[in-house]
């Protein structure tokens, strides 16, 4: 098998590599290095292709995916009330800004 060939791959990997490179490319991650990451995290996750081998039965390790629950908390534990209201706040100035912009723009 070359290398690069997904053909070991399940059907769940595949939908989490395609999910986890959307996500990066949404960020403004490049389209290669978004592939890139997507199957390095998979493989880390899975243990690489399922299809056939001794690898199968392993169980799946989801640290990649806690990782990201945990900073996204502690960043928000670690600010006190008024800043977490003070940003809520300019957050919804924004929104209203950006809604009233393109409504106007809409209007033309």
């Amino acid at each position: 098998m070359p290398r690069g060939d997904k053909s070991a791959y399940t059907d769940k990997q595949k939908r989490q590599a395609r999910h986890i490179e959307e996500s990066y490319e949404e960020r403004g991650v490049d389209a290669d290095k978004a592939a890139e990451i997507a199957w390095a995290t998979v493989n880390k996750e899975t243990g690489g292709g399922k299809l056939s081998g001794s690898g199968r039965g392993h169980p799946v390790d989801r640290v990649s995916a806690r990782k990201g629950g945990r900073i996204g908390g502690a960043a928000s534990a670690a600010r006190t009330p008024e800043e977490r209201s003070a940003s809520a706040q300019k957050a919804a100035a924004t929104r209203k800004r950006n809604a009233e912009a393109k409504r106007a723009a809409s209007a033309k």
